[in-house]
């Protein structure tokens, strides 16, 4: 899940907090020295199968310059050792009026539990202060749909956007 192919990034209330830990995990604005791995989170054929392809150069020349300290984009750092993992995005009003969660991680770093982790902590963060959170993912992106039932959000339903089957996921404040 991640920002559509040609959007810019969307900027949230400045009232949402800037960092965030987890057992294993540091989230905070992305920095200068996160650059070359998020434009890889862009870019890489394997991360973008399911969010549309590869983000086109003039778009990422306006994303890295817009991305670095803004508001709802957290770097997923790994705090043992400070290695960048991946992004997770929150943006306010984004779907329906409703916040919507994004991420995407990089494939050296999947199936260890990471974007379980750092996802999970960004809904209960952000469910702290509006009635509800969504993400999108394509029908056919079945481990994103394994970890958004695993933090909690509920099969909401399908639709048709990006030329794909997408279904969305809703999880309300309890």
């Amino acid at each position: 899940m991640a920002i559509p192919p040609h959007s810019a990034p969307a900027p949230v209330p400045a009232a949402a907090p800037e960092t965030l830990g987890t057992g294993r995990l540091l989230l905070r604005p992305v920095r200068d020295s996160d650059l070359d791995a998020v434009t890889r989170l862009w870019t890489d054929p394997e991360v973008r199968r399911h969010l549309g392809g590869p983000v086109i150069e003039s778009v990422i020349r306006i994303r890295r310059r817009r991305i670095v300290g803004a508001p709802g984009f957290h770097a997923v750092i790994r705090a043992e050792d400070g290695v960048f993992l991946g992004l997770v995005t929150v943006e306010p009003g984004a779907r329906g009026g409703e916040t919507e969660l994004s991420y995407q991680f990089l494939p050296e770093h999947w199936g260890r539990g990471y974007a379980r982790e750092a996802v999970g902590a960004v809904v209960a963060r952000t469910l702290e202060g509006t009635p509800s959170v969504v993400a999108v993912t394509q029908e056919a992106n079945h481990r994103s749909r394994r970890l958004l039932e695993a933090v909690g959000l509920e099969y909401a339903e399908s639709f048709v956007e990006w030329d794909a089957h997408q279904v969305l996921y809703r999880r309300h404040r309890a």
